[in-house]
Parts: C-alpha cells; sequence; structure tokens
C-alpha cells in the first residue's frame, strides 16, 4: 500500500510517515500542493492524506482539482477547523474522510486501512485464502491457524496480493507498494527475492504464488 502525505508541517508529516511505515505502508512526502502535483504526475497512490492548510493553495482546492481531472485516488482530509460546516464542504467536494487535528495515529491508519478496503476485492478485515488468513491490521498471518513468521516487507506484499486475489499484478505495481521514493536505490528485482522468500514460506499450503510470464504474479489455491 502505497500513500502520498500532503503536510507543510514536517514533524507531523515524518510522525505519519514512520507511523503508517511501521505498518507497512509506504510513503512519499509533499509540503504543498505544487509538490503533491509532481509526485501525482508519476506515481499511482493508494490513498493521500491531504492537509487542508497548505502554503500554496489550500487542500480542498487541490482536492477539487483532482476530482475535476476524474482522479478518484481515495483522500483523506486532516484539518484544525472544527466547523461542520467546513467539513461538510470538504466532503462535498470528493473527500472520502476526515480527521481533526489533533488525532491518534492509530485511527488515522484505521481510517486508511477502511478506505483501501473499499476499493479492494475483499472487504474484509481479514483477507482470507484457503488456509491462509492475513490480518491487515496488525501485519500477521497464519496458515492453518499456524503463525507465518513474515518480515515486514513480506507482510505488506502478502497483503497486497491478498487484496488482489487472482488477479495478476506486474512487478512494477508490487514494487509501488512496497517502496517509496526515498528507497531509489532499491532495484525492481527486490521484488523476485520478496516473492521468492513468501514461497517458501508458504510452500506445502495450498497457496502459491504464481508467475504469469512477462505479466506478473498472482496468488492462488493451488488446483
Amino acid at each position: 500500500m502505497r500513500i502520498l502525505i500532503v503536510e507543510d508541517a514536517t514533524d507531523m508529516a515524518e510522525a505519519i510517515a514512520i507511523r503508517l511505515g511501521k505498518a507497512g505502508m509506504a510513503c512519499d512526502m509533499a509540503e504543498s500542493c505544487e509538490a503533491a502535483e509532481d509526485f501525482l504526475a508519476v506515481q499511482r497512490y493508494d490513498a493521500l492524506v491531504l492537509d487542508i492548510n497548505l502554503p500554496d493553495r489550500t487542500g480542498t482546492e487541490l482536492l477539487a482539482d483532482l476530482r475535476a481531472r476524474g482522479v478518484r485516488t481515495p483522500v483523506l482530509m486532516l484539518t484544525a477547523l472544527f466547523s461542520v460546516d467546513d467539513r461538510v464542504s470538504a466532503l462535498n467536494l470528493g473527500a472520502d474522510d476526515y480527521l481533526v487535528k489533533p488525532f491518534d495515529y492509530r485511527e488515522l491508519e484505521a481510517r486508511l486501512r477502511a478506505l483501501v478496503r473499499r476499493e479492494a476485492e475483499q472487504k474484509t478485515d481479514t483477507l482470507t485464502l484457503g488456509p491462509l488468513k492475513f490480518q491487515p491490521s496488525t501485519m500477521t498471518a497464519d496458515l492453518s491457524d499456524t503463525p507465518l513468521d513474515l518480515t515486514r516487507r513480506e507482510a505488506a506484499l502478502l497483503g497486497l496480493l491478498l487484496r488482489n486475489s487472482g488477479k495478476t499484478l506486474n512487478k512494477e505495481r508490487l514494487y509501488d507498494g512496497l517502496f517509496a521514493f526515498e528507497n531509489a536505490d532499491v532495484g525492481l528485482n527486490a521484488i523476485e527475492l520478496y516473492i521468492g522468500r513468501l514461497r517458501k514460506k508458504l510452500a506445502g499450503s495450498g497457496v502459491s504464488i504464481e508467475t504469469q510470464r512477462r505479466l506478473g504474479y498472482r496468488i492462488i489455491l493451488d488446483e
């Protein structure tokens, strides 16, 4: 899962990125609407965390522009405004959710997962495929009730595959879900490494990760 954080308060943006990073989300940070547009021009995101008060324009203006261009990426607004009218206005412009500052980072994480879950094939809190169960909120998985020992990135990759169960995802899509721009030194071939590790941990379970030649990978139940 890849998130764009548009927030000019560097300390808050970094705190959000650290919290979401620990939850397996790759985060990029933009401190203005202009910077956010630059990121959005070259990268697909699963969700945006968008502050209303930004130095060059308001977050609501950026939101209105995105929706006018047909960009449907889920957007969670951050606001220090308590007015119901302000919050209703943001929702009417196309925001999917909002949080009033100060907020609990656990709630931000939960709300983002809920937004992304609306777009996913599986809508429940637990992603299931045969004997495999994955809990995005805790980044944990088990096979036939036996816990799987997963690193943070392995868990993030498994979650991405399961959210798109049966679909083929190319290396670029998987890479974008695991790594932020600050990880630019990590090559695309890292995906093969993580796929290989997951395959070993799923071996003999009836769940496998299939390679679609020149297309990518998909997670399936063995026939």
